[in-house]
């Protein structure tokens, strides 16, 4: 497939631009439909929720609330209501409003403060907040707003109203996206490579959220899903193209032309990039075993764009790859492989300095990153889960100062109220008792509709306040019992509620299926049973710690100021099942990518000791560099005006940066070298049943990579020769490096003072041989070797044009 998408790239191109622009006007066409329902089966407040959608149907659209406030006097006072009363008219008028509740109607003393210096009025749409027209929210705000003079402050809250405060869609991930390209500047030094990963990813990331908008017209998806989609779909979309895009240009680097570097890098790293894709999928499904409707959007969004994203890898790209050829590589790149051939295969700079540094000193390195994972994991003990409202927004919005407004007039509970509702029976004892209960500071029974009552609580405390949580269970568990009536407690404080105690009991199994999901997937790939073990361990222990940076900076406040976020409040109770999901998913990405070149070495060589060195020396770069690119999409989140966006970036942001600078690059290794061969163990009754599954194409074993003669039963060979100049002259000192189809170095050795050499090939089939010589040009041939020992001799020119170009 890769060489068809690369031989016809531009019909490829043609199709992809086809089905975005074709996505893109559909789904402009049909506009979203998406849901915001946090309901959950077999609860208290989704019964209270039903009977009140039974018996009062028409309370369908988003109800927000005007604020006002006087410095001096009464907002009775004839100044005050001259100036208010003719902005709610105006109001009540708009197309889209469908009533407006004000305090000086003669029903709306109680909408007056004790002290009369605040009053509220409630503004109650026709449609649900996301079904709200913005410009309608606007003309709500403006109108309301201008009534403001000297003395009088007017503020709004609402969801419809904060629909309006949200920065423009897009932002983030713009800024995502440019920081990424200057990673991918950086690291390649290319503008064309460094534009590969972004056209990828944008292509992937444009069809999956204008297929999440079609699909919200037939199923469940939340507001928040197609937020997550981008956060994954960016991310895993660079970073997959970024995997395929090295791997490609080191193969032309190496001798390979650009066609067959292509084909190999997608039979390679392609191949990995299915797994990972194919390992992030299904631990988005493991949401599924929550059995939360809420999810199952988010799954479907999220899986959605990562399907895409590997598609777009795995046919775009190479398309994009024949377009460009050669530059692919930078001009200086291209100059220095034209003057001095095909570079060595040895990995070496910081990253092979680093690799050897582990091997030396695994103990050492291991207790200071375990030291390091545990020290930020130990907040996570006091972790609270809940929901952020609009009391977490910043100080400076409408939203905030209007949730202020109302608990300093009306008592930190009137922004959660609880809704007690009664299917029959008497309501009057239950009202009483409830009033009498500790914890609540208003009780008010609407008109009975249908024979459900509503009975409107108001706590004393803060709906985020562990008091308010212990009221609701104080109200289940003695007062409704006590007083023999069928009621429900409900509202959106309860639904939030129930809804972290539902997460906080079915998360242990969640993580359970997940933990045992990548540990079979990973023993099946890599033959072993220490290597899953550890990935598993490390899982956890790096879900831990971001957690641990979650509550430090949401739930303890630390930075909030620093990174221009709200108030501190609990963890919303959803994030650890969607972060889990997508932690567990990156993490195997770069446990595939890192052991999955160990386990080719350890094929070959059978030495521990140099399968974890090589592996980390020639992945951990591009490891960090794929993680350095996530961490910008990430956090560029915290601009997205969502706090459940700010809290998925920098929760996913510090577990990536954790996950590869200090588990994937200096955890995991040491503990591979201290473990031995014993990372390779599997039992040998297993091994014949386990089915076989390669994430890396299957290459020809060398017994002995380095031998100089060959094993005569072992089906091996040799090429030999003499490397000369025209005129006969022996060449003493020429590199001559073998290399497998997929890019692997299987030989190297150094021609004689005679100009002779010999190198060791592991089976029938074709080879590069590179040939460089210091005052020669370089030469790259490809060479059919058959049983036989194959003579070639090498001929290298003083004027000659460099073979490899």
């Amino acid at each position: 497939m890769a060489r068809w998408c690369y031989r016809h790239r531009l019909v490829v191109l043609l199709l992809w631009v086809g089905a975005l622009l074709g996505l893109g006007f559909a789904g402009s066409a049909a506009g979203t439909n998406y849901a915001d329902t946090f309901t959950l089966p077999n609860t208290d407040s989704t019964r209270a929720y039903a009977l009140m959608e039974k018996a009062f149907p028409e309370r369908s659209g988003d109800t927000d609330t005007v604020v006002w406030k006087v410095d001096d006097g009464s907002v009775r006072d004839d100044s005050v209501r001259s100036r208010i009363e003719p902005a709610l008219e105006e109001i009540g008028r708009m197309k889209g409003v469908g009533d407006v509740s004000s305090p000086y109607a003669a029903q709306g003393a109680t909408q007056i403060s004790e002290n009369g210096r605040i009053a509220y009025a409630q503004v109650t749409f026709t449609e649900q907040a996301n079904g709200v027209p913005k410009e309608l929210v606007q003309d709500v705000v403006d109108t309301s707003q201008d009534a403001e003079r000297a003395g009088l402050q007017v503020e709004l809250g609402g969801q419809a109203i904060t629909r309006i405060q949200e920065p423009p869609t897009g932002i983030a991930e713009m800024v995502g996206i440019m920081a990424a390209a200057v990673v991918l500047f950086l690291a390649f030094g290319s503008l064309f490579a460094m534009l590969l990963p972004l056209v990828v990813a944008i292509a992937a990331l444009g069809t999956g959220l204008m297929a999440t908008s079609l699909l919200s017209h037939v199923t469940d998806v939340p507001e928040v899903a197609p937020l997550l989609g981008s956060l994954i779909g960016l991310g895993v979309g660079i970073d997959y193209a970024l995997f395929i895009v090295t791997r490609h240009r080191r193969g032309i680097l190496r001798g390979m032309k650009p066609e067959e570097s292509a084909v190999t890098a997608l039979n390679t790293s392609g191949r990995a990039v299915l797994f990972a894709g194919g390992t992030v999928c299904i631990a988005l499904a493991g949401m599924l075993v929550m059995n939360m409707r809420f999810l199952d959007g988010v799954v479907v969004a999220t899986s959605l764009t990562v399907v895409l994203s590997v598609l777009a890898a795995t046919t775009l790209l190479p398309s994009l790859l024949g377009m460009l050829g050669m530059r692919v590589l930078s001009r200086k790149q291209r100059r220095r492989l034209a003057a001095t051939g095909p570079e060595p295969a040895e990995a070496s700079g910081l990253a092979a300095r680093w690799s050897m540094y582990v091997q030396k000193r695994p103990r050492s390195i291991a207790a200071g990153a375990l030291v390091v994972m545990v020290i930020l994991a130990l907040p996570v003990l006091s972790i609270r889960l809940g929901a952020t409202d609009q009391g977490n927004h910043k100080d400076s919005t409408t939203t905030r100062q209007a949730y202020d407004l109302l608990a300093e007039g009306f008592g930190p509970g009137f922004n959660g109220p609880l809704q007690v509702v009664v299917d029959g029976g008497d309501t009057d004892a239950l009202v009483s008792t409830i009033r009498s209960t500790e914890g609540v500071a208003q009780v008010a029974a609407a008109p009975p509709s249908q024979g459900v009552t509503v009975i409107q609580v108001v706590p004393t405390t803060s709906p985020q306040s562990e008091k308010t949580d212990q009221l609701i269970d104080r109200l289940r568990d003695d007062v409704i019992p006590e007083s023999g009536t069928e009621a429900h407690v409900g509202g959106v404080t309860a639904v939030f509620k129930d809804f972290a105690a539902v997460t906080g009991d079915r998360l242990p199994y969640f993580v359970a299926a997940i933990i045992t999901l990548g540990f079979l997937l990973l023993m099946v790939a890599f033959r072993s049973l220490v290597v899953p073990l550890t990935a598993a361990l490390m899982n956890l222990i790096a879900a831990a710690a971001s957690f641990g940076v979650l509550v430090a900076i949401f739930q303890w406040g630390w930075g909030t100021g620093l990174l221009g976020l709200g108030k501190e409040g609990p963890i919303t109770a959803f994030l650890p099942v969607i972060m889990l999901s997508l932690l567990f998913g990156l993490s195997m990405d770069y446990q595939v990518f890192l052991v999955s070149r160990m386990h080719e070495e350890w094929v070959h060589t059978k030495d521990n000791a140099r399968a974890v060195r090589v592996g980390l020396a020639e992945t951990s770069r591009v490891i960090n560099c794929a993680a350095l690119i996530m961490i910008c999409v990430f956090s560029a989140f915290v601009l997205s005006g969502d706090m459940e966006g700010a809290m998925a970036g920098i929760g996913l942001a510090a577990a990536v940066a954790l996950d590869a600078f200090i588990l994937r690059t200096a955890l995991v290794p040491a503990a591979m070298h201290l473990l031995g061969n014993s990372n390779w163990w599997l039992p040998a009754g297993l091994e014949k049943r386990l089915p076989h599954l390669a994430v890396e194409p299957r290459e020809e074993e060398v017994p002995e990579p380095h031998a100089r003669v060959p094993d005569a039963d072992g089906g091996s060979t040799v090429i030999h020769g003499f490397v000369r100049t025209p005129d006969g002259a022996p060449v003493e000192g020429a590199a001559l490096t073998l290399l497998s189809k997929g890019g692997r170095q299987l030989d190297r050795v150094t021609s004689l003072a005679d100009g002779s050499y010999i190198v060791s090939v592991p089976s029938e089939g074709s080879y590069l041989l590179a040939v460089t010589a210091a005052e020669h040009p370089s030469r790259a041939r490809h060479v059919m070797v058959g049983a036989e020992p194959l003579v070639y001799d090498v001929e290298l020119a003083e004027d000659e044009v460099d073979a490899v170009n």
